[in-house]
Protein backbone atom coordinates (compact mmCIF):
# COMPACT_ATOMS: atom_id res chain seq x y z
CA UNK A 1 0.00 0.00 0.00
CA UNK A 2 1.35 3.12 -0.83
CA UNK A 3 -0.20 6.61 -0.08
CA UNK A 4 1.20 9.59 -1.66
CA UNK A 5 0.71 13.45 -1.14
CA UNK A 6 2.29 15.56 -3.88
CA UNK A 7 2.96 19.63 -3.35
CA UNK A 8 3.92 21.54 -6.24
CA UNK A 9 4.29 24.88 -4.88
CA UNK A 10 4.60 26.84 -8.41
CA UNK A 11 1.18 25.49 -9.32
CA UNK A 12 -0.55 26.36 -5.97
CA UNK A 13 0.39 30.36 -5.89
CA UNK A 14 2.33 29.54 -2.97
CA UNK A 15 5.95 30.74 -3.19
CA UNK A 16 7.57 30.42 0.18
CA UNK A 17 11.32 31.02 1.04
CA UNK A 18 13.45 28.42 -0.10
CA UNK A 19 14.84 28.62 3.52
CA UNK A 20 11.65 27.08 4.86
CA UNK A 21 12.29 23.68 2.60
CA UNK A 22 15.99 23.87 4.13
CA UNK A 23 14.24 24.28 7.40
CA UNK A 24 11.91 20.80 7.19
CA UNK A 25 15.15 19.02 5.55
CA UNK A 26 17.26 19.87 8.42
CA UNK A 27 14.47 19.17 10.71
CA UNK A 28 14.17 15.82 8.74
CA UNK A 29 18.11 15.14 9.59
CA UNK A 30 18.31 15.71 13.00
CA UNK A 31 15.73 13.66 13.78
CA UNK A 32 17.01 11.08 11.68
CA UNK A 33 20.92 11.59 13.16
CA UNK A 34 18.97 11.10 16.52
CA UNK A 35 17.03 7.98 15.80
CA UNK A 36 19.99 6.22 13.86
CA UNK A 37 22.66 6.98 16.47
CA UNK A 38 24.26 3.74 16.81
CA UNK A 39 24.42 1.67 20.19
CA UNK A 40 28.01 1.21 21.39
CA UNK A 41 28.98 -2.40 22.00
CA UNK A 42 29.28 -2.69 25.79
CA UNK A 43 31.49 -4.93 27.54
CA UNK A 44 31.13 -8.83 28.16
CA UNK A 45 28.93 -9.63 30.55
CA UNK A 46 29.77 -13.37 31.64
CA UNK A 47 26.98 -15.80 32.49
CA UNK A 48 26.05 -16.58 35.88
CA UNK A 49 27.57 -20.00 36.28
CA UNK A 50 30.99 -18.52 34.61
CA UNK A 51 31.42 -15.62 36.71
CA UNK A 52 31.13 -17.70 39.76
CA UNK A 53 34.33 -18.99 38.98
CA UNK A 54 36.51 -17.01 41.19
CA UNK A 55 39.55 -19.37 40.96
CA UNK A 56 41.90 -21.49 38.71
CA UNK A 57 41.49 -25.04 40.03
CA UNK A 58 45.15 -25.99 38.68
CA UNK A 59 46.48 -23.17 41.40
CA UNK A 60 46.59 -22.97 44.72
CA UNK A 61 44.78 -20.91 46.79
CA UNK A 62 47.84 -18.88 48.07
CA UNK A 63 48.90 -18.50 45.05
CA UNK A 64 46.50 -16.28 43.88
CA UNK A 65 47.11 -13.58 46.43
CA UNK A 66 50.79 -13.20 45.02
CA UNK A 67 51.72 -9.46 44.56
CA UNK A 68 52.83 -8.84 40.75
CA UNK A 69 53.32 -5.88 39.01
CA UNK A 70 53.39 -7.30 35.54
CA UNK A 71 51.05 -9.99 34.47
CA UNK A 72 50.95 -12.45 31.71
CA UNK A 73 48.41 -11.08 29.85
CA UNK A 74 50.36 -8.26 29.20
CA UNK A 75 50.81 -7.41 25.53
CA UNK A 76 54.98 -7.70 24.99
CA UNK A 77 54.91 -11.12 27.01
CA UNK A 78 57.32 -12.48 25.09
CA UNK A 79 60.07 -9.81 26.85
CA UNK A 80 59.85 -11.83 30.07
CA UNK A 81 61.89 -14.41 28.48
CA UNK A 82 64.87 -11.96 28.46
CA UNK A 83 65.81 -13.23 24.96
CA UNK A 84 66.68 -10.40 22.00
CA UNK A 85 66.56 -13.01 19.18
CA UNK A 86 62.78 -13.96 20.60
CA UNK A 87 61.79 -10.63 20.60
CA UNK A 88 62.51 -9.35 17.24
CA UNK A 89 61.11 -12.31 15.81
CA UNK A 90 57.94 -11.76 17.15
CA UNK A 91 58.04 -8.07 16.42
CA UNK A 92 59.10 -8.86 12.39
CA UNK A 93 56.54 -11.47 12.41
CA UNK A 94 53.63 -9.26 14.16
CA UNK A 95 54.39 -6.31 11.24
CA UNK A 96 54.58 -8.84 7.83
CA UNK A 97 53.09 -11.98 7.83
CA UNK A 98 49.88 -12.94 5.75
CA UNK A 99 47.70 -13.70 7.77
CA UNK A 100 48.12 -10.44 9.84
CA UNK A 101 47.93 -8.27 6.70
CA UNK A 102 44.93 -10.33 5.28
CA UNK A 103 42.94 -9.51 9.20
CA UNK A 104 44.06 -5.87 8.47
CA UNK A 105 42.25 -5.77 5.27
CA UNK A 106 39.51 -7.64 6.56
CA UNK A 107 39.10 -4.83 9.62
CA UNK A 108 38.96 -2.28 7.04
CA UNK A 109 36.64 -3.95 4.86
CA UNK A 110 34.49 -3.83 7.83
CA UNK A 111 34.96 -0.46 8.62
CA UNK A 112 34.30 0.53 5.20
CA UNK A 113 31.06 -1.72 5.30
CA UNK A 114 29.84 -0.17 8.70
CA UNK A 115 30.26 3.78 6.35
CA UNK A 116 27.69 1.92 3.63
CA UNK A 117 25.47 1.01 6.87
CA UNK A 118 25.78 3.93 8.45
CA UNK A 119 25.61 6.55 4.94
CA UNK A 120 21.86 4.98 4.42
CA UNK A 121 20.52 6.44 7.28
CA UNK A 122 21.31 9.76 5.70
CA UNK A 123 19.31 11.75 3.31
CA UNK A 124 20.39 11.30 -0.39
CA UNK A 125 20.78 14.12 -2.53
CA UNK A 126 21.01 13.78 -6.42
CA UNK A 127 21.67 16.03 -9.19
CA UNK A 128 20.49 15.86 -12.67
CA UNK A 129 20.92 17.82 -16.31
CA UNK A 130 20.11 16.60 -19.76
CA UNK A 131 19.51 18.77 -22.99
CA UNK A 132 16.82 17.97 -25.95
CA UNK A 133 15.77 18.53 -29.19
CA UNK A 134 13.20 17.52 -31.33
CA UNK A 135 11.90 18.33 -34.48
CA UNK A 136 8.78 18.03 -36.68
CA UNK A 137 8.62 17.27 -41.08
CA UNK A 138 10.50 15.12 -42.84
CA UNK A 139 13.71 15.95 -42.54
CA UNK A 140 14.28 16.48 -46.70
CA UNK A 141 16.10 19.89 -47.50
CA UNK A 142 13.84 21.39 -49.01
CA UNK A 143 11.09 21.51 -46.17
CA UNK A 144 11.07 23.50 -43.45
CA UNK A 145 11.72 21.92 -39.94
CA UNK A 146 9.94 22.93 -36.29
CA UNK A 147 12.60 22.56 -34.11
CA UNK A 148 12.54 22.91 -30.33
CA UNK A 149 14.70 22.80 -27.59
CA UNK A 150 14.40 21.69 -23.75
CA UNK A 151 17.31 22.28 -21.30
CA UNK A 152 16.71 21.04 -17.65
CA UNK A 153 18.82 21.15 -14.60
CA UNK A 154 17.71 19.31 -11.48
CA UNK A 155 17.94 18.57 -7.64
CA UNK A 156 16.52 15.68 -5.87
CA UNK A 157 16.46 14.68 -2.58
CA UNK A 158 15.19 11.46 -0.72
CA UNK A 159 14.93 10.16 2.91
CA UNK A 160 13.63 7.42 4.95
CA UNK A 161 12.87 7.76 7.92
CA UNK A 162 13.76 5.01 10.81
CA UNK A 163 10.52 5.21 12.74
CA UNK A 164 10.77 1.65 13.94
CA UNK A 165 14.71 2.02 14.15
CA UNK A 166 15.71 -1.08 11.62
CA UNK A 167 18.61 1.45 9.82
CA UNK A 168 19.28 1.97 13.83
CA UNK A 169 19.98 -1.89 14.15
CA UNK A 170 21.32 -1.80 10.92
CA UNK A 171 24.11 0.19 11.90
CA UNK A 172 24.36 -1.13 15.40
CA UNK A 173 24.99 -4.54 14.09
CA UNK A 174 27.62 -2.65 11.54
CA UNK A 175 29.20 -1.79 14.47
CA UNK A 176 29.15 -5.11 16.27
CA UNK A 177 30.99 -6.47 13.25
CA UNK A 178 33.47 -4.01 12.96
CA UNK A 179 34.18 -5.07 16.74
CA UNK A 180 34.17 -8.49 16.11
CA UNK A 181 36.46 -7.58 12.78
CA UNK A 182 39.00 -5.72 15.21
CA UNK A 183 39.04 -8.75 17.67
CA UNK A 184 39.94 -11.18 14.93
CA UNK A 185 42.70 -9.07 13.94
CA UNK A 186 43.61 -9.60 17.81
CA UNK A 187 42.72 -13.40 17.51
CA UNK A 188 45.72 -13.84 14.65
CA UNK A 189 47.89 -11.81 16.75
CA UNK A 190 48.04 -14.33 20.05
CA UNK A 191 47.92 -16.78 17.52
CA UNK A 192 50.82 -16.01 15.68
CA UNK A 193 52.97 -14.61 18.43
CA UNK A 194 52.24 -18.19 20.36
CA UNK A 195 53.71 -20.05 16.76
CA UNK A 196 56.72 -17.62 16.17
CA UNK A 197 57.95 -18.39 19.75
CA UNK A 198 57.05 -22.32 19.67
CA UNK A 199 58.65 -22.58 16.45
CA UNK A 200 61.96 -20.71 18.09
CA UNK A 201 62.14 -22.99 21.07
CA UNK A 202 61.74 -25.74 18.97
CA UNK A 203 64.89 -24.73 17.14
CA UNK A 204 66.96 -24.20 20.21
CA UNK A 205 65.55 -27.77 21.27
CA UNK A 206 67.02 -29.29 17.87
CA UNK A 207 70.22 -26.88 18.56
CA UNK A 208 71.06 -27.99 21.79
CA UNK A 209 70.21 -31.70 21.42
CA UNK A 210 72.38 -32.01 18.13
CA UNK A 211 75.17 -30.61 20.19
CA UNK A 212 74.40 -32.94 23.39
CA UNK A 213 74.70 -35.57 20.30
CA UNK A 214 78.07 -34.05 19.09
CA UNK A 215 80.11 -34.33 22.31
CA UNK A 216 78.87 -37.52 23.32
CA UNK A 217 80.08 -38.93 20.17
CA UNK A 218 83.29 -37.55 20.73
CA UNK A 219 83.45 -39.27 23.90
CA UNK A 220 82.08 -42.56 21.91
CA UNK A 221 84.84 -42.05 19.83
CA UNK A 222 87.33 -41.70 21.81
CA UNK A 223 86.33 -44.93 23.85
CA UNK A 224 86.17 -46.10 20.54
CA UNK A 225 89.79 -45.70 20.28
CA UNK A 226 90.65 -46.93 23.66
CA UNK A 227 88.97 -50.53 22.91
CA UNK A 228 91.02 -50.69 19.79
CA UNK A 229 94.37 -49.83 21.61
CA UNK A 230 93.30 -52.31 24.39
CA UNK A 231 92.45 -54.88 21.74
CA UNK A 232 95.95 -54.65 20.22
CA UNK A 233 97.51 -55.03 23.47
CA UNK A 234 95.45 -58.34 24.15
CA UNK A 235 93.24 -56.90 26.99
CA UNK A 236 90.50 -56.57 25.07
CA UNK A 237 87.75 -58.49 22.78
CA UNK A 238 87.12 -58.00 19.34
CA UNK A 239 83.33 -58.42 20.78
CA UNK A 240 84.33 -55.36 22.84
CA UNK A 241 85.49 -53.16 20.03
CA UNK A 242 82.15 -54.34 17.57
CA UNK A 243 80.10 -52.96 20.56
CA UNK A 244 81.78 -49.69 20.74
CA UNK A 245 81.43 -49.28 16.73
CA UNK A 246 77.74 -50.36 17.47
CA UNK A 247 77.71 -47.39 19.81
CA UNK A 248 79.41 -44.47 17.68
CA UNK A 249 77.35 -46.03 14.22
CA UNK A 250 73.89 -45.27 16.26
CA UNK A 251 75.57 -41.62 17.30
CA UNK A 252 75.76 -40.58 14.06
CA UNK A 253 72.78 -41.79 13.07
CA UNK A 254 70.67 -40.12 15.30
CA UNK A 255 72.86 -36.50 14.43
CA UNK A 256 71.13 -36.74 10.52
CA UNK A 257 67.34 -36.29 11.95
CA UNK A 258 68.28 -33.93 14.49
CA UNK A 259 70.16 -31.77 11.68
CA UNK A 260 67.23 -31.91 8.79
CA UNK A 261 64.43 -30.95 11.92
CA UNK A 262 66.86 -28.00 12.65
CA UNK A 263 66.93 -27.19 9.14
CA UNK A 264 63.09 -27.37 9.01
CA UNK A 265 62.61 -24.90 12.50
CA UNK A 266 64.81 -22.56 10.57
CA UNK A 267 62.72 -22.44 7.43
CA UNK A 268 59.57 -22.38 9.12
CA UNK A 269 60.66 -19.26 10.83
CA UNK A 270 61.91 -17.95 7.99
CA UNK A 271 58.18 -18.53 6.62
CA UNK A 272 56.75 -17.13 10.03
CA UNK A 273 58.68 -13.56 8.67
CA UNK A 274 57.43 -13.09 5.67
CA UNK A 275 60.60 -14.41 3.62
CA UNK A 276 61.57 -17.84 1.59
CA UNK A 277 62.24 -20.55 3.67
CA UNK A 278 66.02 -20.50 2.05
CA UNK A 279 66.35 -16.98 3.97
CA UNK A 280 68.84 -16.21 5.61
CA UNK A 281 68.11 -15.52 9.18
CA UNK A 282 70.02 -13.69 11.98
CA UNK A 283 70.13 -16.46 15.14
CA UNK A 284 72.34 -17.09 17.44
CA UNK A 285 75.83 -19.23 17.09
CA UNK A 286 75.20 -21.15 19.95
CA UNK A 287 71.91 -20.11 21.81
CA UNK A 288 70.33 -21.03 25.06
CA UNK A 289 67.00 -22.11 25.83
CA UNK A 290 65.18 -18.93 27.38
CA UNK A 291 63.56 -19.46 30.05
CA UNK A 292 60.61 -17.28 32.29
CA UNK A 293 62.45 -14.40 34.19
CA UNK A 294 60.43 -13.70 37.84
CA UNK A 295 57.46 -15.54 39.28
CA UNK A 296 53.63 -14.93 37.74
CA UNK A 297 50.18 -14.47 39.76
CA UNK A 298 47.20 -15.25 37.96
CA UNK A 299 44.05 -12.63 37.45
CA UNK A 300 40.85 -14.43 38.44
CA UNK A 301 39.01 -16.00 35.47
CA UNK A 302 36.26 -13.60 34.73
CA UNK A 303 39.12 -10.92 34.30
CA UNK A 304 41.29 -13.58 31.92
CA UNK A 305 37.62 -13.87 29.96
CA UNK A 306 37.10 -10.89 29.10
CA UNK A 307 41.14 -10.68 28.08
CA UNK A 308 40.70 -13.26 25.39
CA UNK A 309 40.17 -11.95 21.65
CA UNK A 310 38.18 -14.72 20.80
CA UNK A 311 35.78 -14.50 23.43
CA UNK A 312 35.26 -10.91 22.28
CA UNK A 313 34.87 -12.09 18.58
CA UNK A 314 31.85 -14.11 20.02
CA UNK A 315 30.18 -11.36 22.21
CA UNK A 316 30.23 -9.14 19.42
CA UNK A 317 29.00 -11.48 16.85
CA UNK A 318 26.12 -12.15 19.48
CA UNK A 319 25.19 -8.77 19.46
CA UNK A 320 25.01 -8.31 15.89
CA UNK A 321 22.80 -11.37 15.79
CA UNK A 322 20.48 -9.59 18.39
CA UNK A 323 20.24 -6.36 16.29
CA UNK A 324 19.71 -8.17 13.20
CA UNK A 325 17.11 -10.06 14.34
CA UNK A 326 15.10 -7.19 15.71
CA UNK A 327 15.88 -5.26 12.92
CA UNK A 328 13.96 -8.09 11.06
CA UNK A 329 11.13 -7.09 13.69
CA UNK A 330 11.13 -3.52 12.26
CA UNK A 331 11.06 -4.59 9.02
CA UNK A 332 7.26 -5.39 9.17
CA UNK A 333 6.02 -2.25 10.25
CA UNK A 334 5.42 0.86 7.59
CA UNK A 335 8.29 2.89 5.86
CA UNK A 336 7.84 6.63 5.48
CA UNK A 337 9.72 8.25 2.85
CA UNK A 338 10.25 12.07 2.46
CA UNK A 339 10.96 12.94 -1.08
CA UNK A 340 11.57 16.71 -2.59
CA UNK A 341 12.79 18.20 -5.84
CA UNK A 342 14.12 21.32 -7.35
CA UNK A 343 13.65 21.75 -11.13
CA UNK A 344 14.28 24.08 -14.02
CA UNK A 345 13.27 23.94 -17.18
CA UNK A 346 13.80 26.24 -20.46
CA UNK A 347 13.51 26.14 -24.08
CA UNK A 348 16.65 28.30 -23.72
CA UNK A 349 19.82 27.41 -22.11
CA UNK A 350 20.26 31.38 -20.96
CA UNK A 351 16.66 31.09 -19.09
CA UNK A 352 17.52 27.79 -17.39
CA UNK A 353 17.95 29.53 -14.05
CA UNK A 354 15.52 32.38 -14.05
CA UNK A 355 12.62 32.74 -11.47
CA UNK A 356 9.79 30.96 -13.92
CA UNK A 357 11.77 28.11 -15.16
CA UNK A 358 11.98 26.86 -10.89
CA UNK A 359 9.45 23.87 -10.26
CA UNK A 360 9.76 22.30 -6.70
CA UNK A 361 7.42 19.78 -5.12
CA UNK A 362 8.13 17.91 -1.85
CA UNK A 363 6.56 13.97 -1.67
CA UNK A 364 5.79 12.29 1.69
CA UNK A 365 4.70 8.60 1.35
CA UNK A 366 3.75 5.25 3.64
CA UNK A 367 4.04 1.72 2.68
CA UNK A 368 3.31 -1.06 4.33
CA UNK A 369 3.15 -4.84 3.39
CA UNK A 370 -0.13 -6.35 3.11
CA UNK A 371 0.87 -9.65 2.15
CA UNK A 372 4.46 -11.16 1.57
CA UNK A 373 3.44 -15.01 2.15
CA UNK A 374 5.12 -15.13 5.34
CA UNK A 375 8.19 -14.08 4.15
CA UNK A 376 8.77 -11.27 7.17
CA UNK A 377 7.99 -13.63 9.45
CA UNK A 378 10.13 -16.18 8.18
CA UNK A 379 13.32 -13.54 8.32
CA UNK A 380 12.31 -13.31 12.08
CA UNK A 381 12.87 -16.77 12.85
CA UNK A 382 16.15 -17.01 10.49
CA UNK A 383 17.26 -14.01 12.70
CA UNK A 384 16.15 -15.86 15.87
CA UNK A 385 17.37 -19.06 15.13
CA UNK A 386 20.60 -17.00 14.17
CA UNK A 387 20.94 -15.20 17.39
CA UNK A 388 20.55 -18.39 19.44
CA UNK A 389 23.35 -19.86 17.32
CA UNK A 390 25.58 -17.13 18.16
CA UNK A 391 24.65 -16.88 21.88
CA UNK A 392 25.79 -20.87 21.90
CA UNK A 393 29.17 -19.92 20.11
CA UNK A 394 30.25 -17.38 22.85
CA UNK A 395 29.08 -20.31 25.72
CA UNK A 396 31.51 -22.29 23.92
CA UNK A 397 34.02 -19.92 23.82
CA UNK A 398 34.17 -19.35 27.69
CA UNK A 399 34.16 -23.04 28.37
CA UNK A 400 36.74 -23.13 26.30
CA UNK A 401 38.38 -20.89 27.27
CA UNK A 402 38.52 -21.90 30.96
CA UNK A 403 39.82 -25.41 29.76
CA UNK A 404 42.69 -24.05 27.80
CA UNK A 405 43.84 -21.96 30.76
CA UNK A 406 43.55 -24.88 33.32
CA UNK A 407 44.71 -27.37 30.58
CA UNK A 408 47.88 -25.04 30.18
CA UNK A 409 48.02 -24.64 33.94
CA UNK A 410 48.93 -28.02 34.31
CA UNK A 411 51.10 -28.61 32.09
CA UNK A 412 53.44 -26.15 32.96
CA UNK A 413 53.58 -27.52 36.76
CA UNK A 414 53.70 -30.94 35.24
CA UNK A 415 56.85 -29.96 32.93
CA UNK A 416 58.18 -27.86 35.77
CA UNK A 417 58.47 -30.89 38.27
CA UNK A 418 59.75 -33.26 35.13
CA UNK A 419 62.54 -30.79 34.74
CA UNK A 420 63.95 -31.01 38.69
CA UNK A 421 63.85 -34.44 38.08
CA UNK A 422 65.81 -34.59 35.03
CA UNK A 423 67.97 -32.01 36.22
CA UNK A 424 69.17 -34.28 39.17
CA UNK A 425 69.28 -37.52 36.34
CA UNK A 426 71.74 -35.82 34.56
CA UNK A 427 73.80 -34.73 37.21
CA UNK A 428 74.15 -38.32 38.46
CA UNK A 429 74.05 -39.80 34.96
CA UNK A 430 77.24 -37.10 33.96
CA UNK A 431 79.19 -38.10 37.22
CA UNK A 432 78.65 -41.97 36.26
CA UNK A 433 79.69 -41.75 32.98
CA UNK A 434 83.16 -39.92 33.77
CA UNK A 435 83.65 -42.39 36.61
CA UNK A 436 82.95 -45.37 34.83
CA UNK A 437 85.34 -43.92 31.77
CA UNK A 438 87.86 -43.35 34.55
CA UNK A 439 87.67 -46.75 35.40
CA UNK A 440 87.74 -48.21 32.10
CA UNK A 441 91.11 -46.42 31.46
CA UNK A 442 92.09 -47.78 33.96
CA UNK A 443 91.24 -51.71 32.89
CA UNK A 444 88.54 -52.01 36.12
CA UNK A 445 85.47 -52.47 34.12
CA UNK A 446 84.77 -54.06 31.13
CA UNK A 447 83.42 -52.17 27.53
CA UNK A 448 79.67 -53.06 28.36
CA UNK A 449 79.57 -50.70 32.14
CA UNK A 450 81.09 -47.80 29.73
CA UNK A 451 78.76 -47.82 26.77
CA UNK A 452 76.01 -48.15 29.27
CA UNK A 453 77.22 -45.53 31.55
CA UNK A 454 77.63 -43.24 28.36
CA UNK A 455 74.12 -44.23 26.33
CA UNK A 456 72.70 -43.31 29.87
CA UNK A 457 74.37 -39.88 30.44
CA UNK A 458 73.19 -39.15 26.60
CA UNK A 459 70.19 -40.19 27.10
CA UNK A 460 69.13 -37.93 30.27
CA UNK A 461 70.82 -34.80 28.92
CA UNK A 462 68.80 -34.97 26.08
CA UNK A 463 65.73 -35.39 27.94
CA UNK A 464 66.57 -32.10 29.84
CA UNK A 465 67.15 -29.61 26.91
CA UNK A 466 63.74 -31.06 25.75
CA UNK A 467 62.14 -30.57 29.31
CA UNK A 468 63.95 -27.19 29.64
CA UNK A 469 62.26 -26.14 26.31
CA UNK A 470 58.80 -27.77 27.28
CA UNK A 471 58.54 -25.70 30.01
CA UNK A 472 58.86 -23.00 28.32
CA UNK A 473 56.72 -23.97 25.57
CA UNK A 474 54.18 -24.81 28.23
CA UNK A 475 54.62 -20.45 29.50
CA UNK A 476 53.65 -19.64 25.79
CA UNK A 477 51.21 -21.64 25.57
CA UNK A 478 49.89 -20.29 28.60
CA UNK A 479 50.05 -16.67 27.21
CA UNK A 480 48.13 -18.08 24.66
CA UNK A 481 45.01 -19.16 26.58
CA UNK A 482 45.20 -16.11 29.00
CA UNK A 483 44.83 -14.20 25.83
CA UNK A 484 48.41 -12.27 25.70
CA UNK A 485 49.79 -10.14 23.28
CA UNK A 486 46.15 -8.06 23.03
CA UNK A 487 43.58 -6.43 25.39
CA UNK A 488 40.83 -4.26 24.44
CA UNK A 489 43.00 -1.19 24.27
CA UNK A 490 44.85 -2.54 21.65
CA UNK A 491 41.14 -3.28 20.01
CA UNK A 492 40.42 0.15 19.84
CA UNK A 493 43.92 1.15 18.59
CA UNK A 494 43.62 -1.13 16.05
CA UNK A 495 39.73 0.72 15.00
CA UNK A 496 41.24 4.25 15.33
CA UNK A 497 44.02 2.67 13.08
CA UNK A 498 41.49 1.15 10.61
CA UNK A 499 39.12 4.52 10.65
CA UNK A 500 42.28 6.70 9.71
CA UNK A 501 43.83 4.23 6.96
CA UNK A 502 40.15 4.47 5.40
CA UNK A 503 40.31 8.55 5.25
Amino acid sequence: MHLYRWIDLSRCGCTPPVVRVGVVWAGAVLLGACASAPVPVQPLALPEAVSRVNAWAAVPAQAHTQAHTQGPTATDWWRAFNDDTLTELIQQSLRVHTSVRSAQAALRQSRASRDVTQAATLPGLRASASAQRSASGTGSSSQTNDASHVFRAGLDASWELDVFGARRLALQASEADLVAAAAQLGEVRVSLAAEVALTYLEWLTQQQRLQVARQNLIWQQEAEQITIWRQQAGLASQLEVDQTTVVVAQTRAAIAPLEASLQQSRHALAVLLGLPPQAALELPARPSIPQLAGAWALDIPANTLRQRPDVQVAQARLLAAAARRDQATAAQYPGFNLAGSFDWRSPRLSDLFDAGAWTRALVASVSASLFDGGADRARVRAQSAALEQARIALEAALLNALQDVEAALLSVQASQQRLIHLKQAATAAASAENLARQRYSAGLIDTRALLDAQRTRLNAESEQVTALATRSADHVRLFKALGGGWNREVLQRDMKAAAHEDH
